[in-house]
């Protein structure tokens, strides 16, 4: 039932753009970019977006044991998923490693991130053991106050390694959630047959952004782009200061409840009187109360606003929990390498699930993905995404 950390030979980087380019997928339907900026122009005007027409969507999940290892032997029935509360049938993808990849890596150049631009340049070198064999696309985008397309895409890779060596400091701003849209709406302009990912080196906090918090949350779950992100946290002040711009970075939070009720802190205690500890955070618990008490468009209006204050309290998180990637605290390229080691080895042991909404409404939608047998296994998966209306426009909850 555990899988070992695979072995390596390929450099940290390396070995984890190799394996995005097991997981990332991408859907194949028309509509115009997100409001909030523009994508780039390029001559192929097709893009990938979940509709009301047709609406499959991927969840990639990762099963641990309690202790922390892997597990690879579940099948789809295995695993409950709830779409804004209402049960979907699941199904279990096989590997799809040999389709083509298009990714964007995305660094920040302003602010803080001064500091790192030279852990920044030991990506370029592993570049030439990634992909292999398979039909890849390239692009890089530095960002401070602004997104740049430093360079587009391309399959050779030694251009791509020499914009990320002459990666140069920016001002003292960080738009991060400007750059992120901006990088998907270049993934967008990409071929349909393009599985999309995205690698965000950035701090964790947004500050100076013109693209709106909910044009933002629409960009980022409304197609299958698997963003991974470093994140890493800034030393000054703005960053609360950019942060309650948009209001409080938290909603209220939920009371407790009455023992042994449903948002109950107070679990009781077990045959031999010692208090029963609870299996999941209390912001699960809470979300997983919401889910069963309340109907399935108001779940969703709910889960909007969550997704939201999430991603102003930590944007590298956030994105990666909304697509299904992964997300790791940056301290130093020490670090940096191992958390892309533990990467490289989680994304070949992901499942990747796919389901077809029973109820397509526009607008924000909230996945759960549980296991039928939680007591020994934790799942780790996206948790929403947007579907578009009929005339590729976003719909307001209600």
């Amino acid at each position: 039932m555990e899988l070992p950390l695979r072995p390596h030979t390929m450099k940290p980087v390396a070995t984890i753009l190799c394996s995005i380019a097991l997981l990332a997928a991408a859907f194949s339907h028309a509509q115009n970019p997100a409001p909030g900026t523009q994508a780039p122009s390029e001559n192929n005007s097709q893009t990938a977006s979940i509709t009301v027409r047709s609406n499959l969507v991927i969840v990639p999940a990762l099963v641990r044991t309690k202790s922390g290892e892997l597990v690879y032997t579940l099948k789809a029935d295995d695993f409950i998923l709830t779409d804004n509360g209402v049960v979907q049938k699941l199904r279990l993808e096989q590997d799809t490693g040999s389709e083509p990849l298009a990714m964007v890596i995305v660094a920040q150049t302003g602010g803080d991130a001064s500091a790192h631009l030279d852990q920044y340049q030991h990506l370029g070198p592993m570049l030439d053991n990634m992909l292999g064999g398979v039909d890849h696309r390239v692009a890089v985008v530095g960002f401070d106050s602004k997104p740049i397309l430093l360079h587009g895409f391309t399959s050779n890779l030694d251009f791509i390694s020499h914009s990320l060596d002459i990666l140069e400091p920016g001002d003292n701003h960080a738009a991060v959630l400007d750059a992120i849209v901006y990088a998907v709406n270049l993934l967008r302009q990409q071929p349909t047959t393009y599985r999309r990912a995205i690698l965000l080196l950035s701090q964790t906090t947004d500050n100076g952004s013109n693209v709106a918090e909910l044009d933002a949350l629409h960009a980022i779950s409304d197609t299958n782009t698997v963003m991974y992100s470093v994140g890493f946290h800034t030393t000054g002040t703005d960053e609360g200061k950019e942060a309650a711009k948009f209001g409080s970075p938290y909603t209220p939070p939920l009371e407790p409840g009455p023992q042994h009720g449903c948002f109950s802190r107070d679990l009781g205690t077990d045959a031999d009187g010692n208090p029963i500890k609870p299996t999941e955070s209390a912001g699960s618990q809470d979300l997983n109360c919401v889910e069963e008490l309340l109907p399935p468009l108001r779940l969703a209006h709910l889960a909007e606003i969550a997704a939201r204050n999430a991603l102003r309290h930590d944007i590298s998180e956030s994105v990666a929990h909304l697509t299904g990637g992964e997300y790791f605290k940056f301290k130093n390229t020490k670090t940096l390498d191992h958390d892309l080691f533990t990467i490289a080895n989680h994304i070949p042991n992901r499942y990747v699930l796919s389901f077809v909404p029973t109820s397509p409404t526009p607008g924000f939608h909230s996945i759960v993905l549980k296991l039928h047998d939680e007591s020994k296994l934790s799942v780790e998966a996206r948790n929403g995404y947007w579907v578009n209306a009929d005339d590729g426009s976003s719909a307001p909850q209600p």
